[in-house]
């Protein structure tokens, strides 16, 4: 068996305004925990004439976080199940053999457990339940009989554990829990005040995402040899409470950004070390390096933008990581990154730190975006994922040689996943997806050349049960010739049992992002096998701004969203409406895709018979004054520059500067051009143009896009006479969570599209 060291991309998850594939938990890590309940089992039901349904969406099992045994030959993994009727989901844990057969279910708990790991002998495994790290051994493994023992508690932690790290030879544990922000509440101010309910900020980044930000996350290392963790027995690695830092990043960020050395000495770790407005209109993370027995940090100095996702060699002579060049630009290309490590200089020993030399960017000729690195066992090699021309493969690159391979072949209709092992005889385990299925295990055979199907092998089978009763359908891939004469690609999905001699209606997704990618992956909720299954022609181009066909392609958005993407829609709208198949055609879509909608509602004639627009931005404006992550409107609403720092007259910071304003940049007080355009042709100025039935959904924790957005562009709607609705969910975010949430959700999009197109 060959173990390696993994991250799961944090950069696949910070484009600010994807089109939201979460569902089921909270926004954050921690909000996500399960308050407990009874327990969720699988659904057992019998699908009618084998269409799909939202109801059945929210049946399947949802495998996640495989973990492979220290000897190989078992993969410990956990599954989510719903409960519309209690309205929520809940977690457990399972163990199969390698190659997928023996499945035992090991825990039949109501509460969620999760981060679950095999001790470094296989013989116990350890996870996260009720915010706390309990220990339990393991038995029968490889049996039907399989089972844990008798749990014990851990931790105890005042402010909970998010997620547990421990180091190659257990004697040390690293943990994320929490510290109070910079928000205060009235009885921080005004002791007497206890019930007074109220923030209190003087500086940005007071709320993100789905959350008022009253705590950050830390990361401590404590001794596994000192009975029960503690607060008071662990090291905050930042330096404690007046480190107003994230460790991890938030909103998306885990414990993959936090890597051992294999010697247990050193903690590589991705952070961004800014607050308040430097935090909020910057990406600019760096690598550091802490050595607990000193507590020195020591940083690979990168400037640019997001530096995440650090990971050692195993034979601890290099280290790796995904870099931006450049600050402020979220969706600027993944690099692949890779630097040599020493451990001489003036300190030798145990107290050297290592010195980093030789960095190298191992993607240089390679015109795609890299995640999730994983070194091979022999530290020859860096496993990682790409999304290229529209699929999602995985790939090895030899920092020595400079080489990269392709190890799953570009024609195989899957998105892969994160590899999590490798056995003995070579083969990779890893996780694939698909518009088709849900997440499940996969083997990639060894043998010469790409893999393609015949070297594809399914681990283990969790939905297979309610996948067989679904009624096939036909999925496409075609070009569609834009306007300047490029090729977009673009998929096509058919309703079940299509006759190209009767007519349907389409719907058109626009996606979100605006960076972004229509790949072969599977969502809980913009689900485009559910929306065949309703009757539909479904159609997905991958219009400028997408990021998977190269650099130029994904750039051509920024600072010119009313241009070549919109009319990319248009192309694909017009190849649609062009088969005889097709009658009416509705456009959908969800953040930057709402916005799309919007926008196109004022320009697109008779195109489309109505929208569908959750989370959209209406008016460009008041979104740059409401929104939280500055650097994304600074540079993609046409600023391309980097908001200015003046030597301050008001006081000195702690780095001796003072804030000087945005002067520039993308804001609506700029004279650039660019952004003078984009805000002159925001969605709100046509609204006089609107004549096409729409609904506006919003969810009203939504601090990305606030939801005033979606209230004033159907109050818009309503004022000019069209056909609208309206549904704001006060307890949802950017996404819908909820079970019965989501269910509605589901219902009401359904009954519009019906309405109008049908």
């Amino acid at each position: 068996m060959k173990s390696f060291s993994t991250a799961r991309s944090l950069t696949a998850g910070i484009t600010t305004l994807l089109m939201g594939t979460m569902i089921l938990g909270g926004c954050s890590s921690k909000a996500s925990q399960d308050t407990g309940g009874d327990y969720i089992g699988p659904a057992e039901i019998t699908i009618a004439d084998g269409k799909m349904t939202p109801e059945v969406l929210l049946s399947f099992g949802r495998l996640s976080d495989p973990q492979l045994s220290p000897d190989g030959k078992y993969i410990l993994y956990g599954v989510s199940y719903t409960s519309i009727a209690d309205d929520r989901s809940c977690r457990n844990i399972f163990v199969c053999n390698a190659d997928g057969s023996g499945k035992v279910q090991l825990t039949k708990d109501g509460k969620s457990i999760s981060n679950a790991r095999w001790s470094s002998d296989g013989n116990k495994i350890r996870f996260i339940q009720g915010g706390q790290i309990w220990e339990a051994p393991v038995s029968g493994l490889g049996t039907s009989s399989a089972s844990l023992g008798t749990r014990k508690q851990l931790s105890d932690v005042e402010n909970g554990v998010g997620e547990f790290s421990y180091s190659p030879d257990e004697s040390q544990v690293m943990y994320v829990s929490y510290i109070p922000s910079d928000v205060k509440s009235p009885k921080d101010i005004n002791s007497d005040l206890d019930k007074a309910k109220a923030y209190v900020t003087e500086d940005l980044m007071y709320r993100h995402w789905d959350n008022w930000v009253t705590e950050l996350p830390h990361t401590y290392v404590a001794s596994a040899a000192n009975g029960m963790i503690k607060a008071d027995n662990s090291i905050d690695i930042l330096g404690g409470p007046d480190q107003k830092f994230e460790l991890p990043l938030m909103p998306y960020g885990g414990l993959e950004q936090l890597s051992w050395s294999p010697d247990g000495r050193f903690i590589a770790y991705s952070c961004k070390k800014k607050t308040g407005k430097e935090y909020a209109f910057s990406t600019d993370t760096e690598i550091y390096i802490y050595q607990i027995l000193t507590g020195e940090t020591t940083v690979i100095l990168m400037g640019g933008g997001y530096d995440t996702d650090p990971v050692w060699s195993p034979d601890g002579k290099k280290i790796a990581w995904i870099s931006m060049e450049r600050d402020g630009y979220e969706a600027d290309k993944t690099r692949l990154m890779v630097a040599d490590l020493t451990y001489g200089g003036s300190s030798e020993g145990q107290n050297a730190n290592p010195v980093v030399s030789n960095i190298r960017d191992l993607t240089a000729s390679f015109k795609y975006n890299a995640a999730s690195p994983a070194w091979s066992a022999d530290s020859k090699g860096i496993y990682f994922n790409a999304l290229v021309e529209g699929l999602q493969g995985i790939f090895i690159s030899y920092p020595d040689s400079g080489n990269m391979d392709r190890l799953t072949a570009d024609d195989l209709w899957y998105d892969f996943g994160t590899p999590f092992g490798v056995k003995e005889d070579g083969t990779l385990l890893s996780t694939y997806a698909s518009m088709d299925f849900p997440t499940e295990m996969v083997s990639v055979l060894p043998g010469n050349g790409p893999a393609g199907k015949d070297r594809i092998v399914q681990v283990g089978d969790e939905n297979g049960h309610l996948l067989s009763q679904l009624a096939s359908h036909e999925t496409e891939m075609t070009m569609v010739k834009t306007v300047d004469g490029k090729d977009m690609l673009t998929w096509i999905l058919y309703p079940p049992k299509f006759d190209p001699s009767k007519k349907y209606p389409a719907i058109e997704i626009l996606l979100g992002g605006p960076q972004g990618t229509l790949s072969q992956g599977w969502s809980y909720r913009w689900n485009y096998c559910l929306m065949a299954h309703q009757g539909y022609v479904v159609v997905l181009p991958n219009r400028r701004g997408t990021t998977a066909f190269g650099p130029e392609w994904t750039e051509e958005i920024s600072g010119d969203y009313v241009g070549l993407n919109m009319q990319d829609y248009l192309s694909a709208a017009r190849m649609i409406k062009e088969k005889p198949f097709v009658d009416k055609l509705a456009a959908c879509g969800a953040s930057y895709g709402g916005f799309s909608v919007y926008y196109l509602a004022g320009i697109h004639g008779d195109t489309y018979d109505c929208f569908i627009a959750h989370a959209g931005i209406f008016d460009e404006k008041y979104m740059y004054y409401e929104t939280e992550e500055m650097w994304f409107p600074n540079w993609d609403n046409g600023g391309l520059s980097e908001y200015e720092y003046t030597p301050g007259e008001v006081g000195p910071r702690g780095d001796g500067v003072t804030f000087g304003g945005m002067k520039q940049g993308g804001s609506p007080w700029s004279n650039l051009p660019k952004a003078q355009r984009h805000y002159a042709n925001s969605p709100a100025v046509n609204v006089t143009a609107w004549h096409t039935p729409i609904l506006c959904i919003h969810g009203m924790m939504d601090y990305r896009i606030p939801y005033d957005q979606g209230m004033a562009a159907f109050n818009a709607a309503q004022m000019m006479g069209v056909p609208s609705k309206l549904i704001v969910f006060p307890e949802e975010c950017h996404w819908i969570l909820k079970p019965q949430n989501a269910l509605f959700w589901h219902r009401e999009y359904f009954d519009w599209l019906d309405r109008w197109c049908k």
